[in-house]
């Protein structure tokens, strides 16, 4: 399969992954910043943006894709699914993975007995169940959700719709978001060995707070920032703040 990645910048290779819904298009303002001092790439995830669908999106499939692609030793930052993929490309191929930064993601996004970090199985699968007949507006509402509790939170929510379809109209996301209501990727934080930092949002009603806290936790070798006002994006809501934060940890792993 081929990718679609835009690059930008000159320096040590640094792969950003989206969330689920969007593409590569979503860090631009952050990669613009980045690129002074490394190269960035920016992934349309399969089924997402300009990239081609996968019949199932499979997390080990999907990390075993972008180790082909991205043979190299690269620094990696992935938010909520992208941050999910990014875990286990970081498991599969420690070699190719020098660092990770993971932001507002989870290694399980539905809530059960053993997990309370997540959403109840109910609120993925409403938004599975409508995207046949109600596609924009189903994205248009999760990006919303995203946003919740956030400060200026409709300014970010009017630029993120600028973007929702700028690279095309996704044409496979129900796969991805199946991936979300099963993947439990717990086992793998003791195989995760490089550097990671952690961006979470307080209010961030999508992966709270404690699956930030859990990984600081469990994985190795974690630092954790949080953004005390910051919902499921602080990327974009926060961005000179996670962008200095964020910029810091690559040039100490570079």
């Amino acid at each position: 399969m081929n990718l679609f990645v835009e690059t930008l910048g000159q320096g040590p290779d640094v792969v950003m992954l989206h969330g689920w819904g969007l593409h590569g298009g979503v860090f631009a303002r952050v990669a613009e910043q980045l690129a002074t001092r490394f190269c960035v790439h920016l992934v349309d995830l399969p089924g997402h943006g300009a990239s081609p669908a996968l019949q199932r999106f499979d997390a080990d499939a999907v990390a075993d894709l972008l180790a082909a692609h991205f043979p190299l030793p690269a620094q990696v930052v992935g938010w909520s699914l992208g941050g999910l993929i990014a875990q286990h490309w970081a498991a599969r191929h420690p070699a190719q993975v020098k660092s990770l930064a993971l932001v507002a993601t989870s290694p399980r996004f539905v809530r059960d007995e053993t997990w309370p970090h997540a959403q109840e199985r109910k609120s993925i699968e409403a938004v599975a169940q409508s995207l046949d007949g109600a596609f924009e507006q189903t994205l248009e509402r999760f990006l919303a959700l995203q946003m919740m509790g956030a400060p200026a939170a409709r300014d970010t929510l009017k630029a993120l719709r600028g973007e929702l379809f700028s690279h095309g109209r996704p044409q496979g996301l129900l796969p991805s978001l199946e991936l979300l209501l099963e993947a439990d990727a717990r086992a793998l934080a003791g195989r995760i060995q490089c550097p990671t930092a952690l961006f979470y949002g307080a209010r961030d009603a999508i992966t709270p707070i404690g699956a930030g806290r859990w990984l600081a936790e469990s994985l190795p070798d974690a630092v954790l920032y949080e953004f005390p006002q910051a919902s499921h994006a602080p990327f974009l809501s926060h961005e000179q703040d996670f962008v200095r934060a964020l910029a810091e940890h690559l040039e100490t792993q570079a």
